[in-house]
């Protein structure tokens, strides 16, 4: 296990599932930790996951002005900046409100109990305050789009404070998040032509199917706490049937991605990424063991990968279409 073992966890300020090696052990004064810890910046693989849609949204409305001639290869630089810095903060921001609303839940799981709040390393007032400046920086971010960017942008907030709550009402959480971790889809292709089509809504119904797949994988971790505790996830709900459910939906991602892909006219390198992306996913799925924790986060973690391969597709088939 990367992390460190649950009473080390407690005894020494750090968080059970977070790698010990990771740069805030290793750089931040120990005082910092607890926000760090709320944040989950010693956890990338968060923000990584938030950033991705934004990333592939940009990439295909580029290439898309690519094919029109209009690409400000300038503009889409800044904007995947603005999008990595955007995602890390309010991803940070998502989080610590989540550990707020779950706190007492926190406390009686396993894997989360040495999180700050419930191991008491940090207080709800400092944590709230912690909040308010993620959520700033996420702002600043926001005004640097266009109007319509603006206000789309604004209104994921409503589906990001619902989350925490979702798990107590609902067997489908991961929906939930599904919705809040893919607004980014349509953000990438608000920010550069002001408005929204078809390819990008059907590319954030492509994510939403994605982050549901790779959630239920990491809610398997949870599932014996979390029947317990009366938690509720699409892990304990397909429970030994996740297999099949993952070839819906890693089916589903990849064919409403291939549309958006059609739509947009993209050409041939997007199209290699989309494919080796199948087969990642289709890897997960042959090696995915619902009762081994450990397994579960790691096939968890290569969905980063899953995400860069997407993107350096469409990356690529926008340097083919301008210099052709």
């Amino acid at each position: 296990m990367n992390g460190t073992s649950k009473h080390d966890a407690l005894a020494t300020g750090r968080v059970h599932d977070a790698p010990s090696d990771n740069f805030v052990y290793r750089l931040l004064p120990r005082a910092l930790w607890p926000h760090a810890q709320l944040a989950r910046w010693d956890r990338p693989i968060g923000w990584q996951l938030l950033m991705w849609p934004c990333w592939w949204s940009a990439m295909l409305a580029a290439n898309v002005a690519a094919g029109e001639g209009t690409i400000s290869p300038g503009r889409v630089f800044v904007h995947l900046i603005l999008f990595a810095i955007g995602a890390v903060a309010m991803r940070g921001a998502g989080c610590t409100w989540n550990d707020l609303v779950d706190h007492k839940i926190d406390a009686q799981v396993a894997r989360t109990r040495s999180r700050p709040l419930p191991a008491g390393r940090i207080s709800r007032k400092a944590a709230y305050a912690f909040i308010a400046a993620q959520a700033f920086v996420g702002l600043l971010v926001l005004l640097q789009f266009n109007l319509f960017s603006i206000l789309l942008g604004i209104s994921s907030l409503a589906v990001v404070a619902a989350y925490p709550f979702a798990k107590r009402v609902t067997n489908w959480p991961q929906f939930v998040l599904g919705l809040a971790f893919s607004w980014g889809a349509l953000m990438g292709w608000a920010a550069e032509f002001g408005s929204l089509a078809l390819a990008p809504v059907l590319l954030y119904a492509a994510a939403i199917t994605w982050t549901i797949g790779y959630d239920t994988i990491y809610a398997h971790q949870d599932k014996e706490d979390d029947a317990l505790v009366g938690v509720k996830s699409t892990a304990r709900l397909f429970g030994e049937n996740t297999w099949r459910w993952m070839v819906v939906f890693y089916g589903g991602f990849v064919l409403l991605t291939a549309i958006a892909f059609a739509l947009s006219g993209v050409s041939l390198p997007a199209w290699v990424g989309l494919a080796a992306v199948a087969g990642m996913l289709g890897w997960q799925i042959a090696r995915l063991d619902i009762d081994n924790p450990d397994s579960c986060l790691a096939l968890f973690k290569t969905n980063s990968r899953v995400g860069l391969v997407l993107f350096f597709g469409l990356l690529v088939a926008c340097l083919w279409t301008v210099a052709n």
